[in-house]
């Protein structure tokens, strides 16, 4: 049995954290520190509740939720509300599965593609998980068998079975555009099947939208469920077509692990996530589209992401370089407009969040690093905050600063260098006493050790919850502070 995350292990990593940043502030004594300004003015709206969520598949819930729905995965429902916390958390339930599900209907067999039977069960569990944390779904309906009374059939059982009041919207199918692209399955004769036809495109897709709408329940819907941008050069015909469009949703990955080849764009690698493209260039792809859906008055989430598509890499998305990617990512995401990122979680992948075991009953999950990314982000960002304008020093080292509605100023760094050391000094207005919450591990390519405010999940927790931080103090000099971030490494100060 792994060790538990508490205590011990906490003030163990702890104080090696602080002994490793004062050894850098001596090492960094004779460097000119890098600059950095935060400004009083602040850029882009208040943050809205439930930015960040996550994106599940209908045929692994049960996984993290367990089976009885009278005593639903409390770990699980902590490591949720800890990207939330005091929030309804968006959950988006689809995927490939979305493609590959039904609810089975009286005369009719499963297509092809179709694997996975909802269930009573299931419904239950799923609606036990909504009312406990406050939930709101998106929940995917099956586009690809191309037989609209299915989707109604699923529809109809969500809102029987989970309740209405927890739907936000259904969204239809999952990544069309490449339906002509991806096989939908192989038979066992070894036949592979699309589920369309090469000509497929964004025309006909938007007559197959117009039916799959006019069969289901009265509900918002979301879509289009892209894999890329290209169908998203259409995306105003698509809102002006369809006005119970509620929820623009795009799915993005940086990176792919179906790429093997080290010389061609998105091979997996550290490098290749801590470089700028992966995280704003990832943000500025989709900004056009944000500012579309928004003249509509419609938000748009990314309803799917991750470090890289193809279940991830492991050796690159379930290392401490995942973390700082997704930390950086979220900022530039939510400073370009968007209004809230489903980060994929799929028990087994290399990008999952978090393992979970059982022992005697009990649940105990394993936190992967990329989590404690996420976590941080939702601690500097919390609902109604704004960022802050701020100039960053370049390079490897990130700045991102908010001011919230609590009276505080949090100012995020980030050093994507993996290998050296980086004194910055902060300038920030009415600079006062301030703490600093670190996120550490020992290096990037880590997959364990990871501590955020001093604290870790361990080997394995039986709560998802973290001890209270073990903030360090520091003092402005002349109106800057002057942090020194080890390699690889990030801080949230806190005036």
């Amino acid at each position: 049995m792994h060790r538990r995350g508490g205590g011990i292990l906490a003030l163990a990593l702890a104080a090696l954290a602080l002994a490793a940043s004062a050894a850098l502030a001596a090492g960094a004594a004779a460097q000119t520190p890098l600059q950095a300004t935060v400004s009083p003015a602040t850029v882009g709206q208040p943050m809205a509740p439930g930015f960040v969520g996550l994106s599940l598949e209908y045929s692994a819930l049960h996984v993290y939720t367990g089976r009885d729905p009278l005593q639903v995965n409390p770990v699980f429902e902590a490591l949720v509300r800890n990207l939330a916390p005091g929030q309804a958390p968006v959950l988006r339930i689809g995927g490939g599965s979305a493609d590959a599900t039904w609810w089975p209907v009286r005369g009719l067999l499963p297509p092809g593609g179709v694997d996975y039977r909802l269930t009573p069960g299931w419904l239950r569990t799923t609606k036990a998980l909504a009312s406990a944390l406050g939930a709101r779904l998106i929940l995917g309906v099956n586009l690809a068998a191309s037989r609209p009374a299915l989707a109604a059939a699923e529809a109809r059982a969500f809102v029987h079975g989970i309740g209405q009041p927890y739907i936000q919207a259904l969204e239809i199918g999952n990544e069309p555009d490449i339906y002509n692209v991806i096989p939908w399955y192989t038979d066992k004769r070894g036949r592979v099947f699309f589920s369309r036809a090469g000509n497929y495109n964004f025309s006909r897709y938007l007559a197959e939208f117009a039916r799959f709408r006019a069969a289901l329940p009265p509900l918002p819907l979301a879509g289009p469920a892209t894999a890329g941008l290209t169908w998203l050069g259409g995306l105003n015909q698509l809102l002006a077509a369809e006005p119970r469009l509620r929820v623009v949703t795009v799915h993005r990955y940086p990176l792919r692990a179906c790429v093997t080849n080290p010389s061609q764009p998105g091979f997996p690698s550290i490098p290749s996530l801590l470089a700028d493209q992966a995280s704003s260039g990832l943000a500025q792809g989709i900004a056009p589209y944000v500012a579309v859906a928004h003249a509509r008055g419609v938000p748009l989430r990314l309803a799917e992401m991750n470090s890289a598509s193809c279940s991830g890499k492991r050796g690159v998305s379930d290392t401490f370089a995942s973390a700082l990617w997704a930390l950086d990512t979220l900022f530039n995401l939510a400073s370009v407009g968007v209004d809230g990122v489903n980060v994929h979680s799929l028990p087994g992948a290399g990008y999952e969040l978090f393992t979970f075991t059982r022992l005697f009953g009990h649940f105990l999950a394993f936190v992967h690093p990329e989590y404690y990314g996420l976590m941080l982000f939702a601690q500097a960002f919390p609902p109604g905050a704004q960022l802050l304008q701020a100039s960053a020093p370049g390079g490897p080292v990130k700045l991102w600063a908010t001011h919230a509605p609590d009276g505080h100023t949090r100012v995020v760094l980030i050093n994507k260098d993996p290998s050296a050391a980086h004194e910055v000094a902060v300038s920030v207005p009415g600079a006062s006493a301030a703490s600093l919450d670190w996120l550490t591990a020992p290096s990037a390519a880590a997959t364990s050790g990871v501590t955020l405010g001093g604290q870790t999940f361990g080997g394995e927790t039986p709560t998802g919850l973290l001890g209270p931080p073990q903030t360090v103090p520091i003092s402005a000099v002349a109106g800057a502070y002057a942090v020194n971030l080890p390699p690889a490494s990030a801080v949230m100060l806190t005036q």
